[in-house]
This record gives structure tokens, sequence and C-alpha cells, in this order.
């Protein structure tokens, strides 16, 4: 059974630091590029860092370049989203979402997580 799944989210002061953890299950973890996506009521779900399949290749979003890091322990089946700097515009619920195939020529597959609640306030 296919298995994605958040954690980590929690309620933090602005500019604080939190890690979101995402660990997956029931696919071959290497095969699929990982990523964060953002979301809050009433706006469009946002891109927020890539990191490529079998290589530590990464991309993020404007706004969270310099402050957030997502890095992957393909041994461990697991991503992570380092937040730093955080902003009270950083408040959302946080998906994890793998992209990829078991083999060569297979079609492409999509998983998503469930989310995790980030909340920056003071």
């Amino acid at each position: 059974q296919v298995q994605v799944m958040e954690s980590g989210g929690d309620l933090v002061q602005p500019g604080g630091s939190l890690r979101l953890s995402c660990a997956a299950s029931g696919f071959t973890f290497s095969r699929y590029a990982m990523s964060w996506h953002r979301q809050v009521p009433g706006k469009e779900r946002e891109l927020v860092a890539r990191i490529a399949r079998d290589n530590t290749s990464t991309n993020y979003a404007d706004s969270v370049k310099g402050r957030f890091t997502i890095s992957r322990d393909n041994a461990k089946n697991t991503v992570y989203l380092q937040m730093n700097s955080l902003k009270p515009e950083d408040t959302a619920v946080y998906y994890c979402h793998a992209v990829g195939s078991e083999w060569t020529w297979a079609r492409m597959v999509h998983y998503w997580g469930k989310g995790t609640l980030v909340t920056v306030s003071s």
C-alpha cells in the first residue's frame, strides 16, 4: 500500500524555525522526484521546493529561496523541508508530493500526502 505522510507542522513565532518530514512507503522512493507544496484557504496550491529523484538537484519558489532547504534520505525513504526565518505569510497546509515510475516506460504516477499545518504567528 502506497503511503506518503507528512509530519512536523506546528505553531511557531515569526523568525522561528521548523522542520517538516515526509515518510514514504509502498514504492521505490529513489525513482521519484519529491516536492513540497503549500496552500491557504481561497488560494492556489503553490510549489515550495522540489528535489530530483536520485541526486541533490533542487529548486525553490522565490518566496522561500534562501530560507527553506529541501533534502532527502533515500535510505530512510524520507524527504525533509527545513524552514528558517519563518514569516506569517508562510502559514499554510504543507503537502508532500511524489512523482515517478517503477520502471522504464511505465506510466508516471503521482502520490500526495494529506498535509500538515504550519502556523506562523506571535
